[in-house]
């Protein structure tokens, strides 16, 4: 049987659905780097959708912001700047001092796949408009200048080796090289970016060059699409579709279209009934932030709670590494990749290929979560929150027998008149979330 052939009309485009393989893998690896990565700069201030948008640029706590955040001219990067590199110093100066000497692709491949990675998604034009990949549209790219190195294609043929889909980011809207007039607001994403026919039919063409080279599992678009040229969204969708049969693209595409919906920190939307995507970094940056230690970024109990809350209400986890501009991936950042690979090696029947369940998550009285995941006709419980000494647990509405995933866990169980209560003998924190599965329940 044939694959279905798009046109590059809506009706066409609008019958494509979410395919299998992103419903059912659950966790992905973002990367953000490029030449933000040698400042690693950025004042550790919140969370996307904490606080009203002009706060939010004027304090950017996002690292590969950098660009803007001293173009707007006052603030603590504009400030940091001024004091360790002076006024002369342009951000194009920083291009020679990203060298990536120590980076290695198989490697990077070899933590993903060790972490339970199912997709990657690769940075391959943040807005400064730096090219991680030999365009032919333009020279202000990786393979002429800094690393000299074409990182898109060698890290997709890496992530390709180890049975790991590649996806590729492109920051559709904003390009610094073409607009570069402060980003104050919200309201000057689209009303100071990219407001030429030019940039959009630039913009056009480089995601048809990357779709063409590189044939990505999926394309994720930063902000928006020209608004120029949205009358080539669908055309662009449509050759995407034919070019790849599995692809899958999120909802950044003017409100006009999406196969997923993506939540941002803070910002975005959820919903139980379509698929959704979270996509944070470990801290507050995507791109390597100095200013993020080990305190300052996500434990690893919070990056489980954060996988399994998400999955458990229809969506994916795409969690972020900043590497530094050498090449390497922060020991801190690498040690909670780790941890959360070797929980899913436990766990990970209860996450992969699962769907969301009809019950919804609760929080019981002691603050414990539990959440549910279904895989057929099996139900997956997981007890979230556990501190040590805690020793019962009442799941309610599941009767029947609940059998550990981790074979460490000793319990006992007990039928009540609401449910099941689980006595726990001998919890330990390095177990982290706790997942059992009741066979035939859901």
């Amino acid at each position: 049987m044939s694959a279905k052939r798009y046109t590059g009309k809506w009706e066409s485009v609008n019958t494509h659905q979410v395919p299998k393989w992103y419903d059912d893998c659950k966790f992905g690896i973002f990367i953000h780097w490029g030449i933000y990565s040698v400042p690693a700069y950025a004042p550790h201030t919140w969370e996307l959708g904490e606080v009203d948008s002009k706060e939010w640029f004027a304090d950017n706590p996002y690292a590969e912001w950098y660009y803007n955040s001293l173009n707007i001219g006052k603030g603590p990067t504009y400030e940091h700047h001024m004091e360790k590199y002076g006024k002369d110093f342009k951000y194009e100066d920083f291009i020679p001092m990203w060298k990536a000497e120590n980076w290695d692709p198989a490697k990077w491949a070899e933590l993903f796949k060790k972490a339970g990675a199912q997709y990657v998604v690769l940075t391959t034009k943040h807005h400064d408009g730096f090219c991680l990949y030999p365009s032919k549209y333009t020279d202000f790219n990786c393979v002429k200048m800094g690393p000299k190195r074409d990182i898109t294609g060698e890290l997709t043929d890496a992530v390709r080796a180890e049975g790991i889909r590649m996806g590729l980011y492109y920051s559709g809207l904003i390009d610094w090289q073409y607009a570069n007039d402060p980003i104050f607001e919200d309201d000057d994403l689209f009303g100071t970016a990219s407001p030429t026919f030019e940039y959009a039919d630039y913009s056009y063409k480089q995601m048809m060059e990357l779709v063409d080279t590189y044939e990505p599992s999926l394309v994720w678009n930063d902000i928006g699409w020209p608004k120029q040229s949205e009358e080539m969204m669908p055309f662009f969708l449509a050759h995407y579709y034919n070019k790849v049969e599995e692809g899958v693209v999120n909802d950044r595409f003017n409100d006009r279209y999406h196969d997923f919906l993506t939540k941002e920190y803070k910002q975005g939307k959820v919903d139980r009934s379509e698929k959704w995507e979270m996509c944070r970094g470990m801290g507050l940056s995507f791109g390597y932030n100095e200013n993020e230690g080990d305190d300052q970024i996500i434990s690893e109990q919070g990056l489980i709670s954060l996988l399994v809350g998400t999955v458990a209400n229809n969506g994916n986890l795409l969690i972020n590494i900043g590497p530094k501009a050498d090449g390497t991936i922060p020991a801190e950042q690498e040690r909670r990749l780790l941890v959360l690979g070797k929980w899913l090696e436990t766990n990970g029947e209860g996450i992969y290929e699962t769907r969301c369940s009809r019950r919804e998550s609760i929080v019981l009285d002691n603050g414990t979560a539990v959440h549910f995941t279904a895989k057929g006709s099996d139900l997956y419980v997981f007890v979230d929150g556990l501190k040590k000494g805690m020793d019962t647990v009442d799941i309610p509405n599941v009767f029947g027998e609940l059998i550990p995933l981790d074979q460490r866990v000793q319990a006992e169980y007990q039928t009540t008149a609401t449910g099941t209560r689980i006595n726990l003998k001998n919890y330990s924190e390095d177990m982290y979330t706790l997942c059992f599965k009741a066979a035939g329940q859901e």
